[in-house]
């Protein structure tokens, strides 16, 4: 697990990449910050009051040493902001509304990042996926070609490293979605040094059972392909025929992928959240997410039952999407 975060600090060293927290009052957030920002691995943004902060870090025996605090009631460019904020949401929603809702840490937070004052944000802590999510995908948007944000997890064990898709987000994707998840899922495994090789996962393996849920996958191969033509990806396989070279020798001799796929794209999101748990469990593979992936800039979604090292490691996976 080490190694995975030893990789993404060497590029990060230097702090130059921002990241807003727009929960700044959380003990877990400040502790986290506080660590980044006197390790020089990024510049943490809180969102709150500065004298309030700076005596709950006291009391945490941290300090806000090279973080900096934004505070809506006092921020000089919040004019500039509301302006940005009615154009972007272009007629759903009036100055009067969006000076209310600014008041909001997320959507205050999120602005920061539409406006370039930050390079990502985490939220999450104390606040639902919802309220997380919910003004990434109204204000930053998803990328072109992308039409849903999806989630994915790094699951970890010694040097192995496999990316789970999608296991937090789209409860069922259809063809076009899968594969769009597919193309980002393979962008996200090699800000983790992963040469991706797709498998998108069914419980058939290349036709050997008919049914929609496979139709589906095996469509949702031939848009991915044609897509990104130059991504080793296939499918559809059976978790084994991905994963087991021997099974892969049997079950699919003419694929690309011979039981060495290193990036898993479940069919649903009841198949992939169950599959990483399994994992996680029974597999004791440390899972690192959800990171949330699509958006034009990244914000990720802590867990509300996260620790300060949960905010700190998600914070340096936030940056290191946005190099």
């Amino acid at each position: 697990m080490s190694n995975l975060f030893d990789t993404l600090q060497d590029q990060l060293a230097g702090g130059a990449k921002k990241i807003v927290f727009p929960e700044g009052s959380d003990d877990r957030i400040l502790e986290a910050a506080s660590k980044l920002a006197a390790e020089g691995i990024i510049t943490p943004v809180l969102v709150g009051k500065r004298e309030e902060l700076e005596q709950k870090a006291a009391d945490l025996n941290s300090t806000l040493n090279n973080v900096e605090v934004v505070n809506p009631e006092d921020y000089a460019d919040f004019d500039a902001m509301v302006d940005s904020f009615v154009e972007r949401r272009k007629g759903k929603a009036t100055v009067e509304q969006a000076r209310e809702m600014l008041k909001d840490e997320n959507y205050f937070g999120t602005m920061l990042v539409y406006m370039g004052k930050a390079d990502g944000l985490v939220s999450g802590a104390a606040h639902s996926t919802a309220d997380t999510v919910r003004p990434a995908l109204q204000i930053i948007k998803t990328k072109p070609g992308i039409k849903k944000t999806s989630g994915v997890f790094v699951m970890v064990r010694e040097e192995e490293k496999y990316v789970f898709a999608d296991c937090a987000i789209n409860i069922a994707p259809n063809s076009q979605d899968l594969a769009e998840i597919a193309i980002a899922s393979a962008e996200t495994a090699g800000l983790f040094d992963i040469d991706p090789r797709v498998a998108m996962l069914s419980f058939s393996t290349k036709g050997s059972a008919k049914s929609e849920e496979t139709e589906k996958v095996s469509e949702a191969v031939k848009i991915a392909k044609g897509l990104a033509p130059d991504l080793v990806l296939d499918g559809e396989f059976q978790f084994d025929a991905a994963f087991v070279p021997s099974v892969a020798q049997k079950k699919a001799p003419d694929s690309d992928i011979q039981g060495d796929a290193n990036v898993f794209v479940f069919p649903s999101l009841e198949a992939g959240n169950i599959g990483y748990k399994i994992a996680q469990r029974l597999g004791n593979y440390d899972a690192v997410g959800p990171i949330l992936q699509g958006l034009n800039a990244p914000v990720n979604d802590l867990s509300r039952g996260c620790n300060a090292d949960d905010v700190y490691k998600l914070a340096i996976i936030t940056a290191a999407q946005a190099l």
